[in-house]
């Protein structure tokens, strides 16, 4: 026997019940991707710690580091201050968890989640984090006073989110973020890395990954002088995948001078050009870039300043280097290693795994 239809007002009901779920799990799965920071937890993890001793610490992960570590350079390389570079990682940590994502709310995309259909750019160059980072700081630099604005405020200017208050929650890890990726902060960001990896990216590709984020005119100031060396290619390794080089410049002058052993790539901290603290910055902004994309890169090594990051060693600490002192050197930042117990600035050593 077949059961009687139901009621008309309570199928009517029924059906806007459903509707409401439909409409609520869609806006739960929204928000997740939205306000989730985590970025997952698999694979080796970075930190970064508060160089006020107050205990302030962040942990992320691999792929968070290398986009974080992108936008922070292509705001340096605009010469912006350090509170931009904090307005721009709590954006991205705001609106995708530091993620390179190719999905979101209607056509959104990427770390910034632009949208294409509102002239951000095309689906490609908005998941290119350097184009995506360079858009956003367009925007920024247009909002009048905007390092005096409450960091949610300014980030609201840009972006014009549904949730504008959410950016505020994200401004202690972006400025503990901005600090050592600026090189502000010294030694305060470590990864674990990939000790043993097996297989290496190369000093090409530390190369052309350094050329992608910082561009050419931003290195040469401090000493890369990076000559006619053909532009990085896609190939370039990101969010932890090895890629494989470009070859690009092999034989050509890039100014990165690499040791007998092809590993170890020295990049020169010019402290003629910018004596003292600038310098200093520079060279400690360079290294935790490095470390930030040690994984993507496979390195296993990164010194400067009299301290050594080692993959894998306790987490990735970073350690002081036998024979160099970690003094602030003379008045003018030009200390080389060994000299007066210094440590040495003028250059950022990093060694590839074998």
């Amino acid at each position: 026997m077949s059961e009687s239809p139901l009621p008309s007002k309570r199928r009517g009901r029924l059906f806007r019940f459903g509707a409401a779920s439909v409409v609520l799990l869609g806006v739960a799965g929204y928000l997740v991707v939205r306000y989730d920071t985590g970025g997952g937890t698999s694979g080796p993890g970075c930190r970064v710690v508060s160089a006020k001793d107050d205990g302030a610490t962040y942990a992320f992960t691999p792929e968070q580091a290398v986009n974080a570590a992108a936008i922070t350079a292509v705001g340096t390389a605009r010469d912006l201050p350090e509170r931009a570079v904090a307005i721009a990682l709590a954006t991205a940590l705001q609106e995708s968890a530091l993620r390179n994502i190719d999905y979101g709310d209607r056509d959104s995309l990427g770390l910034f989640q632009q949208r294409p259909s509102q002239g951000w750019g095309t689906p490609e160059e908005i998941m290119d984090p350097v184009y995506s980072a360079g858009k956003f700081y367009e925007g920024l630099e247009e909002v009048p006073g905007y390092t005096r604005l409450p960091l949610t405020v300014a980030a609201q200017r840009v972006q014009l989110s549904g949730f504008p208050q959410a950016y505020a929650k994200h401004e202690p890890d972006a400025t503990l973020l901005a600090a050592a990726l600026t090189g502000n902060s010294e030694a305060t960001l470590t990864c674990e890395g990939r000790p043993g990896a097996t297989r290496a990216a190369g000093t090409d590709a530390v190369r052309d990954a350094l050329l992608r984020d910082f561009g050419r005119d931003a290195l040469e100031p401090v000493g890369a002088e990076v000559g006619d060396a053909a532009s990085p290619g896609p190939s370039a390794p990101r969010n932890g995948d090895p890629g494989s080089s470009s070859g690009t410049g092999t034989g050509s002058s890039t100014g990165f001078s690499s040791d007998s052993d092809g590993r170890t790539m020295t990049l020169s901290v010019s402290t003629e050009a910018d004596p003292g603290r600038k310098a200093r910055t520079q060279g400690w902004q360079l290294a935790h870039w490095a470390v930030a994309n040690a994984s993507a890169l496979h390195l296993e090594r990164v010194s400067y300043a009299g301290r050594e990051w080692t993959a894998g060693d306790d987490g990735g600490r970073w350690t002081p280097v036998d024979g160099e002192g970690e003094g602030e050197g003379d008045e003018d930042g030009k200390n080389s290693a060994g000299a007066d117990g210094g440590a040495d600035y003028s250059a950022v050593r990093i060694t590839t795994a074998e």
